[in-house]
């Protein structure tokens, strides 16, 4: 992607975002044509084998970021659950997170311990206290181009529309780059309803969705209601899982690899993916003595 992820959110269209949890995801999600990396909160505590539930430490978030960064070329956006603490955490995680060359982080107005959005039991953290985490947020970035996410869990929580648009207008004037808008129906209403009110409203901050649930709308369709980022949040690491498991479980049956042979990327595909042909071979040192043997 050319320019800036703040750039390229900003521009007319849509962003197709897809979540990975390490640097080999994060390198596939480039080389299929996307526009960004979603370092999600789920993905990245399944590769823990831990519940996505506020169980990790920030450094943990921060270290899958990173690998992730270091692994393609695509902007970064990390999943920072609640903030991981009060305002001096999220001070202190926007400084690290911005040095180590992340590009945005996306921030959600639950109350700690999270819970995630397909379960049962939320507790929404008062939305002032939620719109000064953003405004530390913003105060704590030293350059111009770090990206701070929004995100509202008000219709995850059954709070209803108006609440989620009484709060995207505090977390915006708070100083939030974007909003992302969270549904857990089976259909894109609730994403359409806000999108329209939002901009009849007179706002242009972009807003950004994860069609976990509804499926079967399209980018495009998405696009066209007013969201400038769509995020498959959580698609490569239930592949990943579903793959993983079958595989294993034909081998098992069948005492043999002979039947996923056919199913499984080859060896020379997975060394294409990782630059096997980068690896330097034993070059000789020219014009260096070999170091004396002292016996």
């Amino acid at each position: 992607m050319n320019g800036t992820f703040r750039s390229a959110l900003n521009r007319p269209g849509h962003l197709r975002i897809v979540g990975a949890h390490n640097g080999l995801t994060a390198a596939l999600a480039q080389r299929a044509g996307f526009d960004a990396v979603w370092a999600g909160g789920l993905g990245i505590s399944a590769s823990y084998q831990v519940a996505d539930a506020g169980l990790l430490t920030m450094t943990e978030f921060l270290g899958a970021a990173v690998s992730m960064k270091a692994a393609c070329r695509l902007p970064i956006i990390a999943d920072v659950d609640a903030g991981f603490g009060d305002v001096n955490v999220v001070r202190r995680m926007v400084q690290m997170y911005e040095a180590a060359g992340i590009d945005a982080i996306c921030i959600e107005d639950k109350q700690y311990p999270k819970r995630n959005s397909f379960r049962d039991g939320h507790e929404l953290e008062d939305p002032r206290v939620f719109a000064r985490k953003i405004a530390v947020a913003k105060a704590a970035q030293s350059g111009p181009d770090f990206v701070v996410v929004a995100r509202l869990e008000s219709l995850i929580a059954r709070q209803g529309m108006n609440d989620a648009l009484a709060r995207a207008e505090l977390y915006h004037e708070a100083g939030a780059d974007a909003l992302l808008i969270h549904s857990r129906e089976s259909h894109a209403g609730e994403i359409q309803e806000f999108c329209a009110r939002w901009q009849g409203a007179g706002y242009d901050v972009p807003v950004l969705c994860v069609p976990t649930t509804y499926a079967n709308v399209t980018a495009r369709e998405l696009g066209a209601m007013g969201i400038s980022g769509v995020i498959y949040a959580n698609h490569v690491v239930r592949a990943a899982t579903k793959a993983v498991i079958d595989v294993l479980a034909s081998i098992v049956k069948h005492d043999s690899t002979a039947e996923v042979e056919s199913e499984i990327t080859t060896l020379s595909e997975l060394f294409e993916v990782i630059g096997m042909s980068d690896v330097l071979g034993d070059i000789p040192w020219q014009g260096v003595s070999e170091p004396a043997d002292r016996g």
